[in-house]
């Protein structure tokens, strides 16, 4: 038995989730809506406030799948109810971004601007023109798009320029030396 997928989902107090007899999960909360269905093989029961997911066979792909369904699920429910953040920090002389309208725009020294369109149901925020809070109830739509932001210009390990992770530890190396 997988370990995550026999643990039992406990569902906050505004949130409703439904899974009809095909597989389809409906996630609804405070923050927004979530669909998703479940892979062949995968069960799922609502039993009050609780959810527990269960597998029809002892295959080896539908042991793969049990412990992934479940934590999917437990991240529909964490963002319909509270949702999920990404934060992004920009180091280097003259880098700055900021937001307009539905586009987000960089400037991290090169010769022109990047222009990055914002996904529908994400927010994008920017603080201090070098701060980046990445919102939204989709956990692999908002780590996707902060990873993409941070792809156009990774932090390098010699001055630490760059778009990192906030808390993110850069390993740094020591320059050439002059005999």
């Amino acid at each position: 038995m997988s370990r995550i997928g026999k643990k039992p989902i406990e569902l906050p107090a505004k949130v409703t989730l439904q899974i009809a007899p095909d597989g389809a999960v409906t996630a609804q909360g405070p923050q927004g809506t979530l669909n998703w269905s479940l892979p062949k093989g995968i069960r799922g029961k609502v039993e009050g406030p609780t959810i527990t997911i269960e597998r029809e066979s002892e295959d080896r792909k539908v042991r793969a799948l049990h412990g992934l369904s479940r934590a999917l699920i437990s991240n529909m429910v964490t963002g319909v109810s509270t949702g999920f953040v990404k934060d992004l920090e920009i180091q280097g002389v003259g880098f700055k971004a900021a937001v307009k309208s539905t586009i987000l725009d960089l400037n991290l020294g090169f010769s022109h601007d990047i222009h990055f369109p914002i996904p529908e149901g994400i927010k994008i925020t920017v603080t201090e023109n070098t701060k980046i809070k990445v919102q939204g109830i989709d956990r692999q739509l908002v780590g996707q798009v902060a990873a993409d932001i941070r792809s156009y210009y990774p932090p390098e390990p010699y001055k630490g320029k760059g778009v990192r992770y906030a808390g993110e530890h850069i390993q740094r190396k020591e320059g050439k030396t002059v005999q």
